[in-house]
């Protein structure tokens, strides 16, 4: 009886570390899945904060070379934190193309009637 609330310690720990597990695989693939879909032209950001717009990959390297503004910097693929795809690049400028609709809302327009103060005093008279 004694090795039985043992067991059942032991099961929820291995359950835990089981769905933990999961989860950092679940974004390591994710994560994966992002720097191989970056391609020449998307904006990416790196880990330190530096904005920049890739100019080429080199896959046997794994580094990237980025255009910040005429600067070419060559950075490695893991220092790459975010990728925001749908920038051109056109003639050494970036043009950001956007696809985003906004949503329309339909406001209702409420109007009352203000009485002036003399209308209200005119009113009191009566």
């Amino acid at each position: 009886m004694g090795s039985l609330p043992m067991l059942v310690m032991f099961i929820a720990l291995l359950a835990m570390w089981f769905f933990m597990s999961r989860s950092q695989k679940k974004q390591q693939q994710e994560r994966q899945n992002l720097l191989d879909s970056m391609k020449p032209g998307d904006s990416v950001v790196t880990i330190g904060g530096l904005h920049g717009v890739v100019s080429e990959i080199d896959n046997d390297k794994r580094t990237v070379v980025l255009d910040c503004e005429g600067i070419f910097l060559e950075y490695d693929r893991a220092a790459i934190k975010t990728v925001k795809p749908g920038t051109v690049v056109t003639n050494d400028a970036t043009t950001t193309v956007e696809t985003t609709e906004e949503p329309t809302e339909t406001v209702e327009v409420k109007t009352e009637t203000t009485e002036t103060l003399e209308e209200t005093e005119e009113k009191k008279e009566k």
